[in-house]
């Protein structure tokens, strides 16, 4: 991997979106790329070759495969996980910018923060409209879809990052418009339910405002 500025940022914004979605898998395919020497890093993510890095992201990464998929449990583990995915991602940012001046070395960290913070929210805010789902099936394919993007998209990431970041933004636009979409349908049964007396005033409103005739 060619270590310049565009390069390591295009690296920055893809894996700070598969951070987003699973920052165990992440920073585990890092680990081991750089454990292996399957590619070049750049010097900052190093570390993450460490064998204690890598074991402890292996065990983190069982324990959310398994409660990542588990209905209603999933969304107090994503919860949780808002205090942990950004906050590496950031991290992981600071050191692969390493090379960077520190003005851009901030900039990237703060790039990376917000790109796992949106795509940890899109995450989140689509599977708060699957995990009412009665049936797992959804629940566990969309988790399962995540782990494997999050994998894949991080090794292409060392071997084509620029691609892999416009694969990244391009990504985080569909999950944006699809959480989005996928609210705004349970959004009015839900209102519905907990809120019928707010929809009848809403209608008695509208018919009031309508011109006569």
């Amino acid at each position: 991997m060619n270590f310049s500025p565009a390069n390591i940022t295009a690296l920055i914004v893809a894996a700070s979106f598969a951070g987003g979605l699973n920052i165990y898998a992440t920073v585990l395919t890092l680990g081991i790329l750089e454990r292996t020497q399957w590619v070049a890093l750049p010097p900052g993510l190093h570390g993450l070759g460490n064998t204690w890095v890598i074991v402890t992201c292996a065990l983190l990464f069982g324990l959310e495969f398994v409660a990542d998929k588990i209905p209603g449990f999933d969304m107090i583990w994503n919860g949780l996980q808002t205090v942990v995915r950004v906050p590496v991602a950031a991290l992981v940012a600071y050191h692969a910018s390493s090379q960077l001046s520190p003005q851009m070395q901030i900039l990237a960290t703060t790039i990376g923060a917000g790109i796992a913070l949106a795509a940890h929210g899109s995450k989140t805010a689509v599977r708060a409209a699957v995990t009412p789902s009665p049936e797992p099936v959804s629940n566990i394919a969309l988790s399962t879809s995540e782990d494997v993007l999050a994998i894949g998209l991080t090794w292409f990431a060392t071997q084509h990052p620029i691609i892999a970041a416009s694969m990244a933004a391009a990504l985080l636009l569909v999950a944006f418009l699809a959480a989005r979409a996928l609210l705004r349908a349970i959004q009015k049964p839900l209102r519905k339910l907990f809120r019928p007396d707010l929809e009848e005033a809403e209608a008695r409103a509208a018919a009031e405002k309508a011109p006569p005739g």
